[in-house]
C-alpha cells in the first residue's frame, strides 16, 4: 500500500460525484464509496500519471486537468483523456485558466520567449515557471472538491527535480494546506497530497513501472505537440529519469 505524503491532518471521509454535466448532478451521497475520493491533477505528463497511480491504490478517482494557453495544449489534453481512460475515471473535469498565457511571463505560456534548451543545470527560476501557477490549479481542485465531497487533492510535484519551482516545495504546499482550512466550510476536510515531492525523476519512473502505470500515454515536452524534442528542460529530466531507471522511454523524440 502506498503511504499517502500529506501535509495535513488526514480523517476519513468518502465520496464521489459526475462530471462534465450540469452543478446538480454533481452530489452523490456520501456514503456511496468506502474509498476516500481523491482530485488528481493530471497534466498528462510523466509525475502527474504516476501519481495518479499512486492515488489509486489506496482512493477513488476524480481526474481535473487545466488549459492555460500553453506551448503543447493540444497534445497535454490528449494524453490526459487517455490517462483518464486507462483508470477508467468518469469524473473529469477540464478547466480553462487562458488568462494565464493574457499575463504571460512564461515560456510555456509567452511566443515571444523562447523554451531553453539544455538549461536543467543552470540555476535560479527558469522561464519555464508559470508565475502562481499551482495556486490557480490548486483553487479550482479545492472549488471542486467541496461540491463533490473530495478528501484529498494529489499533485505530482517534485521539489527534487522541478526545475527550481518555487510553488513545487513543500513548504509551499503545508501553507496550501492551512490556506483551505481557512477558506473552506467548518466541516470540510480536504488534505493537498504530494507522494513524489521527495522523488527524483528516476524514482518516479521505477514507481511508475512497480504500479502499472500507462508511461507510454504521458507527455513531458514543453516545445512540441507531435514528436518531443528532446532538448527543453522537461524533455532532458525525463530522459535522464529513464536512463537512471536503465528503461527505454516509451514516447518517439526527434532526431
Amino acid at each position: 500500500m502506498v503511504s499517502m505524503a500529506t501535509t495535513g491532518e488526514q480523517s476519513r471521509r468518502g465520496p464521489s460525484l459526475s462530471v462534465d454535466s450540469p452543478a446538480n448532478h454533481l452530489y452523490f451521497n456520501v456514503m456511496d464509496h468506502k474509498k476516500p475520493l481523491a482530485i488528481c491533477l493530471v497534466s498528462g505528463g510523466l509525475d502527474s500519471c504516476v501519481t495518479a497511480a499512486m492515488a489509486a491504490q489506496t482512493c477513488e478517482l476524480a481526474f481535473l486537468h487545466v488549459n492555460y494557453r500553453q506551448r503543447t495544449q493540444e497534445r497535454e489534453l490528449k494524453a490526459f483523456k487517455e490517462i483518464a481512460d486507462f483508470y477508467h475515471v468518469s469524473r473529469r473535469l477540464i478547466t480553462d485558466v487562458s488568462y494565464l498565457g493574457i499575463i504571460g511571463g512564461s515560456a510555456l505560456t509567452d511566443p515571444g520567449i523562447e523554451v531553453p534548451e539544455g538549461s536543467i543545470e543552470t540555476k535560479g527560476i527558469p522561464i519555464t515557471y508559470v508565475p502562481f501557477r499551482n495556486t490557480h490549479i490548486l483553487a479550482m481542485a479545492v472549488s471542486w472538491g467541496e461540491v463533490i465531497g473530495a478528501r484529498y487533492i494529489y499533485i505530482g510535484a517534485t521539489e527534487v527535480d522541478s526545475s527550481g519551482y518555487p510553488d513545487c516545495r513543500k513548504s509551499y504546499f503545508s501553507a496550501f494546506n492551512r490556506l483551505i482550512r481557512e477558506g473552506t466550510r467548518p466541516e470540510t476536510t480536504i488534505d493537498v497530497v504530494t507522494p513524489i515531492i521527495s522523488f527524483n525523476k528516476e524514482s518516479v519512473v521505477k514507481k511508475g513501472i512497480e504500479l502499472g502505470a500507462p508511461l507510454h500515454l504521458t507527455w513531458s515536452c514543453y516545445r512540441n505537440n507531435n514528436l518531443a524534442c528532446g532538448r527543453c528542460d522537461s524533455c532532458l529530466l525525463r530522459l535522464k529519469g529513464f536512463r537512471a531507471a536503465g528503461i527505454a522511454d516509451p514516447i518517439m523524440y526527434e532526431k
